[in-house]
């Protein structure tokens, strides 16, 4: 997950057929928090983390984190990825292997399916449209602080980021179906 130090593109009035030029005061795409999260559907727990560049390398730590992060609860660790580089990487499925942690890949194109993507979703809307950080450790600290919150309240944490397998018969025949 990338989270951005600078405000979410947005619009702005110019006369019609005009490039509108604006001195631009946005950080570079590079101030940017790199991290990975993890959400437990069992006890209603998220976590942030990172530590630099999302690779290989940092992969494995981190599923070193979420099995500490992880212990002495109950269950088994099932971790659903998409197909980003560093998630398939030989070196992360063979610490995943010795961990004891199972991978469910999940298709191409397919972020409906993973749960983390709405908490990504949520977190951007709380903590960084429409706002520019000072720096990208307050961005970081941000960010955390919304995990922090979000974490006292399990019941509303499920109910927000249970994923919706079923589509809503009056939501879809208002939106789809023209009389």
């Amino acid at each position: 997950m990338h989270v951005h130090r600078g405000l979410d593109l947005g619009y702005g009035w110019g006369r019609v057929g005009q490039r509108l030029w604006r001195k631009s005061d946005c950080p570079k795409l590079s101030e940017r928090l790199n991290g990975y999260g993890a959400y437990d559907f069992s006890n209603g727990e998220c976590l942030l983390w990172q530590n630099g560049w999302c690779n290989g390398e940092q992969t494995v730590l981190f599923l070193r984190e979420l099995v500490r992060w992880r212990s002495g609860k109950k269950g088994r660790l099932v971790l659903i990825w998409d197909n980003a580089p560093c998630h398939v990487a030989k070196v992360v499925k063979a610490e995943a292997a010795r961990l004891g942690i199972q991978i469910v890949n999940l298709p191409g194109y397919s972020p409906d399916l993973n749960p983390i993507e709405r908490l990504w979703d949520w977190m951007r809307q709380e903590v960084s449209r429409g706002f520019c950080h000072g720096s990208v450790a307050q961005l970081i600290e941000a960010c955390q602080k919304f995990i922090a919150q979000i974490n006292l309240d399990p019941v509303a944490l499920v109910d927000r980021l249970w994923p919706k397998f079923e589509l809503d018969p009056e939501f879809e025949a208002k939106l789809l179906v023209p009389k």
